[in-house]
């Protein structure tokens, strides 16, 4: 039997084969939406198709003086575990930790750092972590640099011998700024820094900065994850265990670990988070190419788009651009009037739920940052934030077009 096989994309074909069955690719391991479908819950003796809920805060003990596997929810829950390990795979990570929220995460890394320790962050992040790293984290003596983590120059000229972290995000919320994680990275790790990527906007679907050399990455759960603006959890994926152990010692002595009934929530949401994706991001790319032609829109900031400056960048280190976007229209006033008027877009925080969100950063998710801070960093008080859901692309743009038409001149 003669057999043909391509190294690069394994597939193989034989001379006896029907040609229906021939040149079938044998992956060396199945997708994200195969993974998630059928995820293993070594956690569950009984082989449930849906994890249990274990709404326990304590467990009983085989004796006075012997421990079960799990003694109180705090340190640890048999639901969480099954989340947790999902979340390691799919992020490629030797551990997940599952927390009460994205900045309960991204706090616990923070406390990592002792007083005359350097974090390096960047300029464009979420108002919230800005608002942690701008006023909440100097007061334990951390000094915090930040940094257009677009140049490496930068990048290069504020990472020093003190520095511990190198936090950043990208694509960036909300103006899509895109940073070469793999060489920011080095340079981390050149001086003994850690780094952390908040990957909130993309997902481990998208795109696993641990490959490309993070150490930390950051997931908001209550985005992609969970998918449907029912839960809050935050997510940090870590590589190596020495790191892993020190923010399980963080995560139990803070209390901050995700409850058993909101992983069970995310748990349930996951399932569908490939499949959400591939549609929002299709639904974000139509909008925004739609918005990228329209008279009355300045600027799109969306990586997908061929002429976005950080495209190719972008795309060497991520499968998608994902379907948060931003755009500018050169009036506060017309903008405004774009987010009361579309019936199909909520005006909310938040962004990866099912539904549609639009929102003006500079009175919403970022109304922390002090304006003089937010104009200096280009976001300016027209600028538009979309998160584009699963309903018919074609509405989502017609509702947005009649907007325009009756918006102020």
């Amino acid at each position: 039997m003669e057999k043909s096989i391509d190294e690069n994309s394994h597939s193989v074909a034989n001379s006896t084969t029907p040609d229906c069955l021939n040149a079938i690719d044998i992956k060396e391991e199945a997708s994200v939406a195969t993974l998630l479908m059928n995820m293993e819950n070594e956690f569950d003796p009984f082989d449930a198709l849906s994890t249990p809920l274990y709404q326990t805060a304590t467990f009983k003990q085989p004796s006075a003086i012997e421990n079960g596997p799990y003694d109180y929810t705090r340190s640890g829950n048999p639901t969480r575990d099954a989340l947790q390990s999902l979340l390691a795979k799919l992020d490629k990570a030797d551990r997940a930790f599952c927390f009460t929220s994205g900045m309960a995460a991204l706090t616990a890394v923070t406390h990592l750092l002792k007083t005359g320790d350097e974090i390096v962050a960047g300029d464009d992040v979420y108002g919230g972590s800005d608002r942690l790293l701008s006023q909440v984290v100097p007061r334990s003596g951390v000094v915090v640099k930040r940094v257009n983590t677009t140049s490496l120059d930068e990048v290069a000229a504020a990472i020093g011998p003190r520095t511990k972290l190198v936090w950043l995000e990208s694509p960036t919320n909300p103006r899509q700024q895109i940073s070469d994680i793999r060489k920011i990275a080095e340079m981390a790790h050149a001086q003994g820094a850690l780094m952390l990527v908040d990957n909130s906007i993309m997902s481990p679907v998208l795109s696993r900065p641990l490959e490309l050399g993070a150490d930390i990455v950051m997931h908001s759960a209550t985005k992609f994850i969970a998918g449907h603006s029912d839960v809050m959890a935050g997510v940090l994926a870590v590589k190596g265990e020495k790191l892993a152990k020190e923010l399980y010692f963080l995560q139990n002595s803070e209390g901050s670990g995700l409850a058993p009934f909101d992983c069970w929530i995310c748990l349930r949401g996951i399932k569908t988070m490939a499949l959400r994706i591939e549609k929002q991001q299709e639904n974000a790319r139509k909008i925004a190419m739609y918005l990228s032609s329209h008279p009355r829109v300045k600027k799109v900031y969306y990586a997908g788009l061929p002429d976005h400056p950080g495209h190719h960048l972008h795309f060497s280190q991520a499968k998608g651009a994902g379907s948060v976007f931003s755009f500018i229209t050169g009036s506060v006033a017309l903008s405004k009037h774009l987010v009361e008027t579309t019936k199909y877009f909520s005006i909310a925080v938040s962004f990866g739920s099912v539904k549609s969100l639009i929102s003006m950063p500079c009175f919403m998710s970022h109304a922390s940052i002090p304006a003089a801070v937010r104009e200096a960093r280009g976001l300016t008080e027209d600028l538009v934030r979309i998160s584009a859901g699963i309903e018919d692309a074609d509405d989502l743009i017609s509702d947005l077009d009649i907007a325009f038409r009756t918006g102020p001149i």
